[in-house]
């Protein structure tokens, strides 16, 4: 007995493909017509509700998913804050395959899901992050989500704008240190059996690495205000904050919960405790906790079971004869594209691949071809961007753009 999902091998091998791939390909190589190259475009189809934008984020994953494919990818580089059409609605074009069909064929399904998980975490953890201003955003999901790709939501968490995360696979992938705090069951067991739980707080110092932050959860037995006042005088200095994680059922007016906690330390000489929340957080209500003085945010579900952003993968073209013939279905725009930024104003612009470069609609500045070419017939040609940069390229983006 075993767990249920796919191994690398078994994604790159294709057995998670959608089944039609598999009878299409028979049917070609019947017909002898295996080896057609063709141009297919992914793009956005939608957002989810109420967003204006999102990361573009899976693109890791896809190159080592076509690795070793005779295929050529171009794409927007990974972390690009997109939008699904430019000025005129025309669709924007994320990345784009060339060759033969048969390469990539059994990879479409694969490819589209890396990307909508990816970009779905990596959107919602900006958004989070955007909401929160300059107040710390801990990733608490692994608990939310299928144990094997936590770690995948870790990092798509972090890129997209998280200080940390809370997993210890998904830290170790990133080069950071798990964040986290501690159990409302280390408390209620020492309250079992030694009649206080409060003397959890003071063992957890004692045998805990001194380089982890002292964060006391505020709220298993007493009142807030009580339980931070206690944890503050029992640990003293080495103190760094308290945690409130109170049941939905019993939560309250959460805000009116933080103002007294902060205010009732500061006024007992506890000024630099910091106050993290977590517990049903997203951008919505974030915003209102930040102002009544939430230093650090612990979010799980909201990011972890982020809606996805669905993509879209359509030939365009097809080589025939040594020729490009631009074709594409209904309702689809036919020819090989190539996507312009104006990073001042986050506007493109779509153009067929021999049309001259763009200036930008709203502020005349000549645009950046950002398609471009991140793989040639099977071999990367751009580097994986790392995790910390990727963060930092986000966090630049979404300083530009509203949240609603």
């Amino acid at each position: 007995m075993t767990f249920i999902y796919a191994t690398a091998d078994e994604i790159k091998g294709g057995k998670t493909t959608d089944v039609y791939f598999l009878r299409t390909l028979e049917t070609l190589k019947k017909e002898g017509l295996g080896g057609v190259e063709v141009y297919a475009e992914v793009t956005v189809s939608a957002l989810p509700k109420g967003y204006k934008w999102a990361v573009y984020a899976g693109l890791r994953e896809v190159l080592h998913l076509l690795e070793g494919k005779k295929v050529n990818v171009f794409s927007l580089h990974e972390g690009t804050l997109i939008k699904p059409s430019d000025y005129r609605g025309i669709r924007v074009p994320v990345m784009a395959l060339e060759g033969p069909y048969e390469e990539f064929a059994l990879h479409e399904t694969a490819l589209l899901g890396f990307l909508a998980s990816a970009s779905g975490v990596a959107t919602k953890a900006a958004r989070v992050k955007k909401a929160a201003g300059r107040k710390m955003v801990l990733s608490f999901g692994a608990r939310r989500t299928h144990p094997a790709i936590a770690p995948f939501v870790d990092y798509y968490a972090f890129i997209g704008g998280c200080e940390s995360v809370s997993c210890v696979k998904g830290a170790e992938l990133l080069g950071i240190k798990p964040s986290g705090t501690m159990p409302h069951s280390l408390m209620i067991i020492f309250k079992a059996v030694k009649g206080d739980h409060t003397e959890a707080w003071i063992a957890f110092d004692r045998h805990v690495d001194p380089e982890v932050p002292r964060i006391v959860l505020a709220d298993t037995f007493s009142d807030e205000v009580e339980e931070s006042l206690n944890a503050a005088t029992r640990l003293g200095s080495r103190l760094w904050g308290v945690r409130l994680d109170t049941p939905g059922s019993r939560r309250g007016d959460m805000a009116a919960i933080v103002r007294e906690v902060k205010w009732k330390l500061k006024a007992a000489g506890f000024k630099n405790i910091k106050i993290v929340v977590s517990g049903g957080l997203d951008e919505h209500n974030i915003p209102e906790l930040a102002e009544a003085g939430a230093d650090v945010f612990g979010v799980g579900s909201a990011i972890a079971n982020a809606a996805f952003v669905d993509y879209a993968l359509d030939i365009t073209a097809v080589k025939v004869n040594g020729s490009w013939i631009p074709i594409a279905k209904r309702g689809k725009l036919s020819g090989r594209k190539l996507v312009h930024r104006c990073w001042s104003c986050m506007a493109d612009v779509v153009t067929l691949e021999h049309e001259p470069l763009p200036q930008c609609p709203n502020c005349g500045k000549q645009m950046e071809e950002i398609l471009v070419k991140v793989m040639e017939w099977g071999h990367m040609t751009a580097e994986i961007e790392q995790p910390q940069y990727l963060r930092e390229k986000i966090l630049r983006q979404i300083d530009k753009v509203d949240l609603l």
